[in-house]
């Protein structure tokens, strides 16, 4: 004889604020300055990049997103679930790639100092300045777009790809 047993998993939490609607502006120019910021840079880092960003400020919303969105441009699923552990699994990335979570990493958790000149050299090596100006852009929007979804508690688990801009 064969039971099913129904999983109960926690339900999910109210969103404190749908701030979209209460500052549509606001939204619309994050929307304009991500899309701006991501000219030129190759769709897969772009995602490692924001996924990286989402997991360093725990960000399930933006983590939900960007995976999926990662996953919709060909990334591999190993790929994603080994950058929260990149710096003993570099071998699954390119040299160019390190040097882009990296200074993800740099920029994103500034309280750990100023981004080390070492680390920008290393971007800088493998990217030209319009591309690291980009890049950079890229990392500066997504922490952005973590603190509002992480501030108004926005929930996980509802995005498609092709849902946005």
């Amino acid at each position: 004889m064969t039971t099913e047993e129904t999983i109960q998993y926690a339900p999910e939490h109210t969103p404190r604020l749908a701030w979209a609607q209460h500052a549509p502006e606001v939204y619309k120019a994050m929307v304009r300055l991500d899309g701006a910021a991501r000219k030129g840079l190759d769709a897969k880092l772009f995602e490692l990049v924001k996924i990286r960003a989402s997991q360093l400020n725990h960000c399930a919303y933006c983590l939900d997103m960007h995976t999926k969105d990662a996953l919709a441009a060909g990334e591999s699923i190993e790929r994603i679930v080994q950058l929260s552990a990149w710096e003993e699994s570099k071998h699954f990335y390119t040299e160019q790639e390190l040097a882009a979570i990296e200074l993800t990493e740099a920029i994103t958790v500034l309280t750990d100092g100023f981004v080390p000149d070492e680390v920008y050299e290393r971007a800088a090596k493998h990217f030209d300045e319009v591309q690291l100006t980009q890049l950079i852009a890229s990392i500066i929007v997504i922490n952005s777009w973590n603190r509002f979804a992480v501030t108004t508690r926005m929930v996980p688990g509802h995005y498609t790809p092709g849902q946005h801009g």
